[in-house]
């Protein structure tokens, strides 16, 4: 069943005006409804263009935070081979907010570290809608550690609201963790290379995204804080998300414009969720083009250019 965003109602019932139109169809021999579903499925695909070729940052979000869109374990099973988990930070829990691995991408030996938020409710209560806790960060520091020693590239995929706020998370050393997290991504002497795949959301989303070079999917978003928070802080107003999301700056196309990514991952028309296969393997392609740029520069080289990307990050849309 397709789940329809608020902006799509329209689309939602011509689409179900064909499939109406296609069922009573089958129950009656004599009907012979091809040229009107035809018709109505023509208007529904122009209309799913235009709507999609015009999105309001707001939309974007909701885009971002479709249910059905294709998740880490979805990129893990299409797009790599000897998929091999590795579980636990060594020191309190497994977090399965993270997931993390060894893997090998068009047969090139790699680390795969990503955001899980699940598909379903008893999977999202798993994965914690992929708000990792300390345990899952310190995970990923490991396996980010393991990669450096054996020299293999780290490939991270972000899709979290952010960092779990909760009070044992804060126990356990929150901060600390998502810190060296990303004092870890910044250190690595091995390309690392991002792609944020739904939402990019503050410093549980940098803690992995400290990398040479980070992609987005075209309707994903990557900000330092949701629009409803945002709005709650500015306006003490959550229902100013709208503005909030404007004044952001959380597309991926303001972010390439200010030099926060470098690349954008073209979407199936209507996002990935319509045509999942499709937009994981453009992200693979994406992926494979980043790691081999990477691939030329040697360890003090792939710090540098690390260090330069971020010290520069904001500068480009200034200039312009």
């Amino acid at each position: 069943m397709t789940h329809y965003l608020e902006f799509e109602k329209q689309l939602a019932e011509i689409e179900g005006k064909a499939e109406e139109l296609r069922a009573m169809a089958q129950k009656s021999e004599a009907m012979d409804v091809q040229k009107e579903a035809a018709a109505l499925d023509k208007k529904s695909s122009d209309m799913l263009k235009g709507i999609y070729a015009s999105l309001t940052p707001w939309q974007k979000c909701q885009v971002a935070r479709h249910p059905d869109r294709p998740h880490c374990k979805d990129y893990i099973a299409q797009l790599f081979t000897d998929w091999t988990p590795l579980a636990g930070d060594r020191n309190f829990a497994d977090d399965a907010a993270v997931m993390g691995g060894l893997a090998r991408l068009n047969d090139r030996p790699v680390m795969v570290i990503g955001h899980e938020k699940g598909h379903d409710t008893t999977s999202r209560i798993e994965h914690n809608f992929g708000m990792a806790r300390p345990e899952g960060y310190r995970k990923a520091i490991r396996l980010m550690e393991m990669a450096d020693r054996f020299g293999l590239p780290v490939i991270t995929l972000v899709d979290t609201p952010g960092a779990y706020p909760g009070k044992g998370a804060e126990e356990r050393g929150q901060s600390e963790a998502i810190a060296r997290s990303t004092q870890t991504c910044l250190r690595l002497r091995v390309p690392l290379v991002t792609v944020v795949i739904g939402e990019g959301g503050s410093g549980g989303a940098v803690a992995f995204a400290s990398a040479n070079r980070v992609a987005m999917l075209e309707h994903s978003i990557y900000s330092v804080i949701s629009p409803e928070g945002c709005a709650s802080i500015l306006w003490r107003d959550a229902d100013k998300m709208r503005e909030a999301a404007e004044a952001l700056r959380l597309t991926a196309q303001d972010l390439l414009k200010l030099g926060v990514i470098d690349k954008i991952v073209p979407e199936p028309v209507g996002g990935a969720q319509r045509d999942a296969k499709a937009a994981i393997t453009a992200v693979g392609e994406a992926i494979d083009t980043m790691l081999k740029e990477l691939g030329r520069k040697k360890p003090d080289a792939l710090i540098k250019d690390r260090r330069q990307k971020f010290l520069g990050m904001g500068a480009k849309g200034l200039a312009a």
